[in-house]
Parts: C-alpha cells; structure tokens; sequence
C-alpha cells in the first residue's frame, strides 16, 4: 500500500505549474472561437511530457514503500517508458522496462532506434521484449519480471503500462485544480477540455478533479489507443479509485466522454492528425506527435461546433514528433 492514503507524495521532476497560453492563430486557422493550450509538453524533465507528472507520484510512492526496482512497460517508442528510465536513474531505483516486439525480427542495422527507446537505454534502463507485436503482451511479462525480482529478494514497485494506475491518476486530478487557478487567473470559463487518452491515467485525473470541482467544464478524451467503450471505463474506474483515495465526489459515467480517435490504428498517424500537427505548427510553433497529441487536436478540426472556449491539454512527445518527421521525405516535411 502506498505511504498514507489522502496524501499526494511527490518526488520533484517537473517544472510546474505548466504555461496555459493563448492560440488564436490557431483558433482561426481551425475556424475555432477561443483556443488555449495547456502545455504539458514543457514540464522539463527529458521529453517526458505529460508523464513527468504521474512519474513524480509513482517514483515517490516506489520509495515510500522501500522498492529498489520500477518495473512498467510499453512500447519501443514510449514517451512514458523513456520518461520512467530517466525518473528512476534519478531517484537510484532500478528499471525495468518490458516492451512489445521483437529487436531481432525485421530489425535493420542502418535503421537508428526509436528516439525514445534510445534515450530509455541511455538512463540504463534493462530491456526485456516479449516477442510478440501484440501490446497486451506486455501485461503478463510485467508480472513475471516483478515474480523474478521478488524470488531473487528484489523489492520491485510494478506499474501498468502507460503509468495508468490510482497513484499516476492522482497527478491529473491534481493538474486539474492547477488549471483551474489559471483559468480564474485569466478570467476564462472554458467549456470543453480537451486531452488525448491512450492507457487513459491523465484524462481519468482530469476527469477525477472535475468532478470533485462540480464539473465546471468537460472533459473530452479522444481515444488514440482503444475502442471508445473500453477507454471510457478505464477512464471511469481510475477515477473513481483516484476520488475515493482523496476522499473527493466520484465522477459517474455521465462525466466520461471519448471520441474515437485511433484513425488507422494506435501509433499509425491518421489523415486529421497529420492536419492538425501541420496547423499547430504553422500557427503556434507548437510540435504535435502523431501517436497522441496531434490526434487529439484532430478532434477539433473534425468537430469545430464543440462547446468552446476550448483547452487542449498538450501531452508532449516531442521525441515521437521528432522521430515521425525524420522519418519524412523531405518534400512531405511543410516549410
């Protein structure tokens, strides 16, 4: 169990609180009213993004309890897995990384690694890949690495993939009350906010700290990972565990709200995500990664009547973005 329940420990990584910044460039490129983005992408530590904040929880919560290991896992391009190397390199934990794939199969030597997984294995991370392509692959190899551990006397601190557990929700409940202060700050009542959901811990907190808050606006997730039905009840369930822990009012069903937005498929860029990244880009200077925030903001060029003004809660991963750009042919890269 985790130190004492009702209590937010944090291990400090992030710069917080985050910028809440204006984007009417972007509103207008969009067809949109009033735009603002929250930008979690600048939380400062490594190109962790949004995930700066559940790691600050998780690393504490690791020590509180007198684990000697962070084992959590992913894919080869996780934003979050790359950011959980780094958060325990610099708490002295151990890391333990299990991941989709196969580095042997298909694999081509000219062909650098996944900017993310570099930086994983820079932190000293311990790569284990299951072998399949399958992500739920992932979910009983945790398991087994967190037995292992244990038989060899190893204290290991096991986490989902995604950082998606009550103590990472617990972050973004938290950032919710954080954006509130900015908004009053700045005399905005926004109707929608609207954030990217893949093992869906960030916007199960903000869904959390809205409903606690009397729901003053919603909260719109668009799912990049799974079908919508399933987001929204893991959606639910986190945060309600995350309101019971605090001691806060539930959120209900009525407060969940997922948008399909997995184009092609979960880490395949989608047609209205490709728009969006090029607008941010060309509007704001904002760099959107195909994976999350670019779809997420797809969302809204597809559906610009939602209830505005609107917040995008920009997740980060800069490194994804990079890497998806270089990827690109030149004459596909907008000047």
């Amino acid at each position: 169990m985790s130190a004492e329940p009702g209590r937010l420990e944090r291990f400090p990584l992030a710069a917080l609180p985050t910028p809440l910044t204006p984007a009417p460039r972007l509103a207008r490129a969009i067809g949109y009213t009033e735009l603002w983005v929250k930008r979690d992408d600048l939380t400062g530590f490594v190109l962790a993004g949004n995930k700066a904040r559940q790691l600050e929880r998780l690393v504490a919560d690791a020590l509180a309890v007198g684990a000697d290991t962070l084992v959590t896992g992913g894919g080869p391009g996780s934003n979050y897995c790359a950011g959980a190397a780094a958060a325990a390199r610099v708490a002295g934990l151990r890391c333990v990384l299990v991941l989709y794939g196969d580095p042997d199969r298909g694999s081509d030597r000219d062909t650098p690694p996944h900017p993310n997984l570099a930086l994983a294995r820079w932190h000293g991370a311990e790569i284990r890949f299951t072998g399949a392509t399958d992500r739920a692959s992932v979910d009983p190899m945790l398991d087994q690495v967190a037995a292992e551990l244990r038989a060899g006397g190893g204290r290991p601190y096991l986490v989902p993939r995604g950082g998606a557990s009550v103590v990472g929700t617990l972050a973004y409940l938290e950032a919710a009350g954080e954006l509130a202060a900015q908004l009053e700050t700045v005399r905005v009542r926004p109707a929608t906010v609207l954030v990217a959901a893949g093992s869906g811990g960030t916007a199960a907190g903000l869904v959390a700290g809205a409903a606690a808050a009397g729901n003053p606006w919603r909260v719109l997730a668009a799912g990049v990972s799974r079908p919508p039905e399933e987001t929204a009840t893991r959606m639910l369930r986190l945060a309600e565990q995350a309101a019971e822990r605090l001691g806060l009012q539930p959120a209900t069903a009525a407060d969940v709200e997922v948008r399909d937005a997995r184009g092609p498929g979960y880490g395949i860029p989608s047609a209205a995500g490709e728009r969006a990244a090029q607008l941010a880009g060309s509007a704001e200077g904002l760099l959107l990664d195909p994976v999350f925030s670019a779809k997420a903001l797809g969302v809204l060029l597809d559906r610009p009547e939602l209830p505005g003004p609107v917040v995008f809660w920009h997740t980060g991963g800069q490194a994804a973005a990079l890497g998806h750009l270089i990827a690109k042919t030149p004459h596909e890269v907008p000047t």
